[in-house]
């Protein structure tokens, strides 16, 4: 496996993409490219989550992907984060490098340097996957709505096949930015709520119209790609009725989905097992399952390419 860390910028060394890559072999592919999976952790904007990143890229890297994890911009810039009381949250002052559309952008640079590498890499560079956690659920769900607008490839002076998405897997995202800004009673989800908004959108009240233009769900559309989404419905950070909204909205539009929402979980969870887990928290093997029922999503579309016997069998 190749793995290295590349940086997207060069004036920004946290923002990064790291490989995960399959080296080739005459018993496996063969030279034959492999489908990739590009990964968003979670981290409300503030930070990448480390839980949402390297075991998340192994786990797709078992099921025979290439895997990408990128750590996009983001309030903190790569150092640590303390998140302050809520109320105090308001007074953070704006960091224009990571305010949207940046998180976004940075995710179409990904998409460019993959798909610069990808006969060295053996990509299939049109079967690249995004999958997203929390806030890197709702940056990519932002990118699977917006990938083919100017937003997008006018900034980077491309055409908008570049930034193309082959699907997206989703994990406990906000798709409807008007749900969070209900009235929180949780005084650690009202600050990471407020925190969270001065580094989205460097606002601490967001207006109408940018609440609008943030929430994927609005803007689902044909462009749009399939979609894997699964939450908890005891999330008690992002409500359920984000996920329930972008299932209907895809539904509305007629693109191709599949939602799992499991009773019971907290917010976070990564892939629910010890391999992702800081503590017993975020452990739950209701939810576990979650992954599995991804990768059989993931082999309906993006099988490899296999012959029908050994090589060393003859023809």
């Amino acid at each position: 496996m190749l793995t290295q860390t590349i940086q997207l910028y060069e004036n920004r060394p946290h923002v990064t993409l790291t490989t995960y890559l399959w080296s080739d072999s005459p018993v496996l592919q063969n030279g034959r490219k492999r489908p990739a999976v590009l990964i968003c952790p979670g981290g409300a904007y503030l930070i990448c989550s480390d839980r949402e990143a390297e075991p998340v890229a192994l786990r797709f890297a078992a099921m025979g992907y290439h895997a990408f994890v990128l750590r996009y911009s983001t309030y903190s810039e790569g150092a640590p984060f303390i998140l302050p009381l809520s109320g105090e949250a308001q007074n953070l002052p704006v960091n224009p490098q990571c305010v949207h559309p940046a998180p976004m952008r940075d995710l179409a640079k990904a998409f460019l340097v993959i798909r610069e590498h990808a006969e060295k890499w053996l990509v299939d560079a049109e079967k690249i996957i995004l999958c997203g956690f929390s806030a890197g659920a709702h940056n990519c769900a932002m990118y699977a709505v917006y990938w083919h607008t100017p937003i997008i490839h006018e900034f980077f002076g491309k055409e908008p096949e570049a930034f193309k998405p082959a699907a997206a897997i989703l994990a406990y995202g906000l798709y409807d930015y008007h749900l969070m800004m209900r009235e929180r009673a949780d005084p650690l989800a009202r600050a990471i709520s407020e925190a969270a908004n001065i580094a989205f959108f460097g606002a601490k009240s967001p207006t109408k119209e940018m609440l609008d233009a943030a929430s994927p769900a609005l803007h689902v559309s044909r462009h749009t790609p399939p979609i894997f989404l699964w939450a908890t419905a005891t999330d008690e950070l992002v409500p359920v009725e984000n996920t329930t909204r972008m299932a209907h909205a895809l539904a509305q539009a007629g693109a191709p989905f599949e939602v799992h929402i499991f009773e019971e979980g907290r917010h976070g969870l990564s892939l629910a097992n010890q391999a992702s887990a800081e503590s017993l928290l975020e452990m739950n093997p209701d939810v576990e399952p979650w992954i599995d029922l991804a990768e059989a999503w993931l082999k309906k579309r993006f099988a490899l390419t296999l012959p029908p016997q050994p090589a060393w069998l003859g023809a």
